[in-house]
């Protein structure tokens, strides 16, 4: 939900539409500095989200964050932000902060898992005390980004020194592009069960749920309205009857206009497809 006029306003925007979770960004997503948040902003913020009902809320990253970076002052530039990122959630209260593990930059992949976690555990001792959980994105593989794989999502976890603060947010657009074939049943159960042999179903704290434009395997992040795109409604259907992610807060990133029409009518779909209980 855009937080134009301000964060309050992306809460009663998903109110609008009957969202159960919402997503934001607490900055502009395009800009590394922000102003310091202003108490009235937060008290409004957090007025607001209690009338609505304290539904989950995530914040995701700034996209200019690269916390992989093997260039040391791009990596302190990215960690200065993202700290940042995360005092802004503790501020508003916000349990979980979403973010791209990031890109190598010709330094390989296992490279850039390592000195991703070696960002985030300098970043986590300095946000000592802070509650909001870190959530890894999966990706969809576009140049040199990783998290692409779930083994990926190991290699952060195993250096991380408080893996208990962190955990993982699987996009579907971008599991599907990476090579993980979710259409069916049998892929479905195929991709999950690879997950929790890699990384555990437990470390799963969210979900983007998006259609992908483009093909299985392309390695392109384009987002499309739920059953309009390559995967199709058979992988949502399995999605909103999985039983292990009731709890799990969900949220869509497809496109949208201004009136959110577009979100109404992709979560009215996502939850038709849900069985009725006996």
């Amino acid at each position: 939900m855009s937080i134009s006029g301000g964060l309050d306003r992306a809460v009663e925007r998903g109110a609008s539409v009957q969202c159960e979770a919402i997503q934001i960004f607490s900055k502009n997503s395009n800009q590394w500095k922000a102003k310091p948040l202003h108490p009235g902003e937060v008290e409004a913020f957090k007025a607001r989200r209690k009338s609505w009902g304290s539904g989950p809320v995530l914040v995701h990253d700034s996209y200019l964050i690269n916390l992989a970076s093997p260039k040391p002052a791009d990596r302190e530039k990215s960690e200065i932000a993202f700290y940042e990122e995360m005092e802004r959630c503790e501020q508003l209260d916000i349990p979980y902060l979403v973010f791209h593990p990031g890109a190598h930059l010709g330094s390989g992949e296992e490279e850039g898992c390592r000195m991703a976690a070696e960002s985030l555990n300098r970043t986590m001792k300095r946000a000592a005390g802070f509650k909001v959980r870190l959530l890894i994105e999966t990706t969809a593989g576009q140049g040199t980004s990783i998290g692409y794989r779930f083994e990926h999502m190991r290699m952060i976890l195993d250096v991380l020194r408080w893996p208990e603060r962190a955990g993982v947010c699987l996009d579907t657009c971008h599991v599907f592009a990476a090579g993980y074939d979710i259409r069916t049943r049998e892929g479905y159960e195929s991709a999950f069960e690879a997950f929790d042999r890699k990384v555990g179903l437990s470390a799963i704290r969210a979900f983007h749920v998006n259609d992908s434009k483009k093909d299985f395997l392309s390695r392109v992040d384009r987002h499309e309205h739920i059953g309009k795109g390559f995967i199709g409604l058979e992988a949502f259907r399995l999605l909103m009857n999985d039983h292990r992610f009731t709890e799990v807060p969900m949220v869509l990133e497809t496109p949208k206009g201004e009136d959110l029409k577009e979100d109404r009518e992709n979560l009215a779909l996502l939850r038709s497809l849900i069985k009725k209980q006996n």
